[in-house]
């Protein structure tokens, strides 16, 4: 049983969002589950999710990223690193028309993701060997015009080990990016807050135009999640 308390706010469509929501049988619960239940119950975005059939509340992170820097145009084509359950790769084949053929998105995960309309997807690790010339193989002409890593490593609890994880997948994806990318392209990957490490931003300010960290509204202010967004690929 749940109970509600406080007003109606704004949902991420401007819409009314539903009133906050507390567990009364919080006593079954373990803190922390409590939490993330009562966050999960009360989150504007996971209702929006639902009621528009999202495959996940991280599609509005990107859904914002491209509302603000126009990453994803018709006809473009699009590798979606650590895709699922696919709500990245739902906004990517909406805006660059995939579905109709206009575009292109090829998308890759270890684990499982049901099938989307205008959407590639292998399920494969794509630290495995044969991960990045599998992905080539599915592009039109072997090229992409905006390759998105939203890849986390499993985490530890250990703050140094989780970072360095996640920033092994974030050079992993940047190097890919950079042997795939065409000229002019774009590069959007997640990051930790604390900072990309050196090498990573080196690497993309020497192949971009522009290299920025980017935190969407839709990425939740007490988590320490950060993307790193670099524009105007340049070949060597």
């Amino acid at each position: 049983m749940t109970q509600k308390r406080g007003g109606s706010q704004r949902g991420p469509g401007g819409g009314q969002r539903q009133m906050h929501v507390r567990l009364k049988t919080a006593r079954k619960h373990r803190p922390s589950s409590q939490r993330w239940l009562e966050r999960q119950l009360n989150d504007p975005y996971v209702a929006a999710s639902k009621r528009e059939g999202m495959r996940s509340r991280a599609a509005y992170k990107l859904k914002e990223i491209d509302e603000k820097y126009r990453l994803l145009k018709p006809g473009a084509v699009v590798v979606d690193l650590g895709a699922a359950p696919g709500g990245w790769s739902q906004i990517a084949a909406e805006r660059v028309q995939s579905a109709t053929g206009k575009g292109q998105v090829v998308a890759i995960d270890y684990l499982p993701m049901e099938a989307l309309p205008g959407v590639e997807a292998i399920q494969l690790d794509f630290t495995a060997d044969d991960a990045e010339e599998r992905l080539k193989a599915l592009l039109r002409d072997g090229h992409a015009d905006v390759v998105l890593s939203d890849m986390a490593a499993p985490t530890t609890g250990h703050t140094r080990t989780d970072h360095l994880r996640i920033m092994g997948l974030a050079e992993a994806a940047a190097h890919f990016a950079c042997d795939v990318l065409r000229p002019g392209g774009a590069f959007l990957a997640k990051v930790l807050q604390g900072g990309t490490e050196r090498e990573l931003l080196d690497l993309l300010k020497k192949r971009f135009a522009s290299v920025r960290h980017v935190k969407p509204p839709a990425s939740r202010s007490d988590s320490a999640e950060l993307y790193v967004l670099a524009t105007g690929f340049r070949p060597e």
